[in-house]
């Protein structure tokens, strides 16, 4: 059978080939950032002993096995990674539930309540903010990967209801018997699950319309330690603020999404891509932002810089690139697409023959494997991303890159930044930003943290935000803190208070413990 990575990411056998880490470290090499030798596959270190046992109705739920503690122990970013390759497990759960029912996520949350046990929701465990870290102290990792299915499917609303720890392949293969689709395609859509998605507001694979998941949330249950919250499936209400946007981005805070009614679509059978080539990046941003003004509402709309193009796209040329796509279930859509090539041509953009973007995709589903590769080379390589308006773009984004080029030039004395635009809108877009450097053996971690928090500060300072669709988990916390208003904390700290008396829900994670 196959078995994922107990310390990076995806499959076991889906890591890059031998081949493939040689022609990414000579690429590193011209990039400035020449990798070290290549770490050994960590073994499962071993772990504190531990401190829990259920009671008997509930233990058939539970293991204490080490390979699966130490899997839930962190989640996917760079740090997590990083600290796996060195044996640094930090606060194992003590056990790893996995309840098959609702009932037993009530039970659960019950006996953890009563005990003062700390509980860490668990979907796919592809966090990258320290979003499935436990707390110092007795902790179960709750894994809802047990409660997997479609129940119901509303083909006259177009809605379907599905279980929270559903993981995104197997939610569109049970919708596909019925030409549907969610098409919420985030780069960890493999290996993250519906009920990660709404807990850390996620943004789908697509540029423009509604990305983020909480548009398609139509109702959904949540499993407090206070009780059930469970909203009323309507298309629309303005009775008094939505429970359902309170839940989407807790981050297991409040408690446990259990399942979700999701607006869903038939399935696209039209579909136009192209690619567009800039010789600048004031030209580029230009076409960007009239494609997403003009309601064309492009599936993908993303413009990668000279940097990206070279590690992603296979271009060395330094050009930028714009990547280009429509689909439609309804009607064909090359008329669309034509619209918004002439638009990019108008601004300096040259079309590029055959260029569908396919290449790219297939790099940008490949990249977490490869950025495991590169942290085994001794790299640092981590990305952060933000979302600010049009007005502000380039003086952000200069601020930023210049900060985090600073920082590279003082802590691992080198490096580079690439960035790219992932998600556009009328009004502003999104910058995705993706750092490679050397690092020195052993101080990766604390390297890539004064790097972080540098970029972290710069983005606040520039006015955008601390995450677009990263979440905040404990990483980000200090600087979400900084963002949000005193009130609103106080607001969003008194429902934690109701809904979790005891404050066992994911301590530590979104506000403070």
């Amino acid at each position: 059978m196959r078995r994922r990575s107990w310390w990076g990411w995806g499959w076991e056998d889906e890591g890059l080939a031998p081949a493939e880490v040689t022609d990414l470290g000579q690429r590193l090499a011209g990039l400035g950032a020449p990798p070290a030798g290549m770490l050994p596959a960590p073994e499962v270190p071993e772990l504190s002993a531990s401190r829990l046992a259920m009671p008997g109705s509930l233990a058939h739920l539970a293991t204490a096995e080490e390979r699966d503690r130490a899997g839930h122990a962190m989640g996917k970013a760079y740090r997590d990674v990083m600290r796996a390759l060195r044996g640094l497990v930090p606060r194992p759960p003590d056990l790893v539930v996995r309840p098959a029912s609702e009932d037993d996520v009530v039970a659960v949350l019950d006996w953890c309540s009563a005990g003062g046990i700390a509980v860490v929701p668990y979907g796919g465990g592809s966090s990258v903010v320290g979003g499935v870290e436990c707390p110092d102290g007795p902790s179960i990792s709750l894994d809802l990967g047990r409660l997997d299915r479609v129940l119901d499917v509303d083909t006259t609303s177009l809605a379907a209801r599905i279980q929270a720890g559903t993981l995104g392949p197997a939610l569109e293969a049970q919708l596909r018997p019925h030409d549907l689709t969610l098409r919420h395609y985030p780069q960890s859509f493999e290996f993250s699950t519906l009920g990660g998605w709404i807990a850390t507001r996620s943004a789908g694979h697509y540029a423009t319309g509604p990305t983020h998941i909480e548009d398609h949330v139509e109702s959904l249950r949540l499993v407090s330690p206070a009780g059930v919250v469970a909203t009323r499936r309507l298309p629309a209400s303005g009775a008094g603020p939505a429970a359902d946007r309170l839940v989407a981005g807790s981050e297991g805070t409040l408690g446990v999404i259990t399942e979700a009614w999701m607006r869903v679509r038939r399935r696209p059978e039209h579909r136009a891509a192209a690619t567009v080539r800039f010789a600048d990046r004031v030209s580029a941003l230009a076409a960007l932002r009239d494609i997403a003004q003009s309601g064309l509402e492009p599936a993908n709309c993303r413009l990668l810089d000279a940097g990206e193009a070279a590690l992603f796209a296979g271009r060395a040329d330094g050009a930028h690139l714009l990547l280009l796509g429509f689909e439609s279930a309804a009607m064909p859509v090359g008329e669309l697409l034509v619209a918004a090539t002439r638009m990019a041509v108008g601004h300096g953009g040259e079309q590029l023959a055959g260029g569908s973007g396919d290449g790219w995709r297939a790099a940008f589903l490949r990249a977490p494997y490869a950025r495991d590769a590169m942290a085994r080379l001794g790299m640092i390589v981590e990305t952060f991303e933000t979302a600010t308006t049009w007005d502000r773009l380039d003086e952000q984004h200069a601020e930023v890159a210049g900060a985090v080029l600073g920082a590279l030039q003082r802590v691992p004395g080198g490096g580079v930044v690439t960035s790219r635009i992932t998600h556009v809108y009328p009004d502003g877009a999104a910058p995705y930003y993706t750092v490679v450097a050397p690092g020195r053996p052993g101080e990766e971690v604390a390297m890539w943290d004064e790097v972080k928090a540098v970029a972290s500060a710069a983005i606040g300072a520039a006015g955008g935000t601390i995450t677009h669709h990263h979440a905040v988990g404990r990483d980000h916390r200090r600087w979400f803190v900084e963002e949000a208003s005193p009130p609103w904390l106080a607001a969003l700290a008194a429902a934690k208070t109701a809904l979790d008396p005891m404050g066992v829900m994911n301590p530590g994670a979104l506000l403070p413990a």
